[in-house]
């Protein structure tokens, strides 16, 4: 418990401290931990039949995230992310020359890496410029509210949880502990809108319902993928916490409904 905490401890402090010292070292830090996730990803699902495709996943994510960072930063036009379309091709060429019983599974979980990692990652950067000009508090709101969820529903889920959420990929999730995740997020969105007055209660609760209900599905699904390779965790580069992906699981499906949330009904007509 106590290597836990301390991990816990400083993750939170590095990822503070990753958004709130500016554009830079938000987009290095966060492009690297996208990258990181994606390695770990490639080496959770490698086996004797099964091998992704490590450089070239790792290149394709590099010039995606590059992209988006240029976009954002260098004002670079949002077509040229279809550079990334040139190391997509790569993974399709360099699989001819494996010799791989199985290169289209190959193939597949190299890709579904970049979705499940990559891309997720994307989008929650691009929440710090919604308003053309970077700003941490939509990235910063994000990760309190992602935060108040997890801790509601694992103190929920210890005092009151009784009844299983969805025992066949996560037994220990209970429906006490997702409502609680949902109360502690809302009370956290409620004290982010008296200091972030740029958006009213209503889109601040907004976000939390969305990441509440989405973070967990991003939970449960990143479960199914370690029942389906037989692990435990996803990794073990965070002492006490397993990996990675462990870490940022409710943010995969959370990051891109935020963002399309806050992009279409808040800031497109504004």
């Amino acid at each position: 418990m106590k290597t836990r905490a301390i991990t816990g401890f400083f993750f939170v402090v590095v990822m503070l401290a990753s958004v709130l010292t500016g554009q830079y070292t938000f987009s290095i830090f966060f492009m690297l931990l996208s990258l990181f996730c994606l390695a770990e990803f490639y080496n959770l699902v490698k086996t004797n039949e099964v091998k992704p495709q490590l450089i070239t996943g790792l290149l394709t994510g590099f010039v995606l995230f590059l992209t988006v960072i240029l976009h954002f930063i260098a004002g670079l036009p949002f077509s040229y992310l279809l550079l990334a379309v040139l190391p997509l091709l790569l993974i399709y060429i360099t699989e001819l020359y494996r010799k791989n019983s199985m290169p289209f599974h190959n193939i597949s979980y190299t890709l579904t890496g970049l979705f499940f990692s990559v891309i997720p990652f994307c989008f929650f950067y691009a929440l710090g410029f919604l308003t053309g000009s970077y700003s941490f508090h939509a990235p910063l709101s994000f990760l309190l509210l992602l935060w108040a969820s997890d801790t509601g529903a694992y103190l929920f889920g210890i005092k009151l949880g009784k009844n299983r959420l969805f025992e066949r990929h996560s037994p220990k999730k209970s429906w006490e502990g997702f409502f609680g995740g949902m109360f502690t997020s809302l009370l956290v969105a409620f004290i982010l809108s008296l200091f972030y007055t740029e958006l009213p209660a209503l889109h601040w609760a907004a976000c939390s319902v969305i990441i509440v209900v989405l973070g967990t599905y991003g939970d449960l699904t990143e479960s199914m993928l370690k029942r389906s390779m037989d692990k435990k965790d996803s990794g073990s580069i965070l002492p006490g916490h397993g990996g990675l992906l462990d870490r940022f699981d409710g943010l995969f499906l959370a990051a891109p409904a935020v963002y399309l949330y806050l992009y279409f009904f808040v800031y497109l007509n504004a």
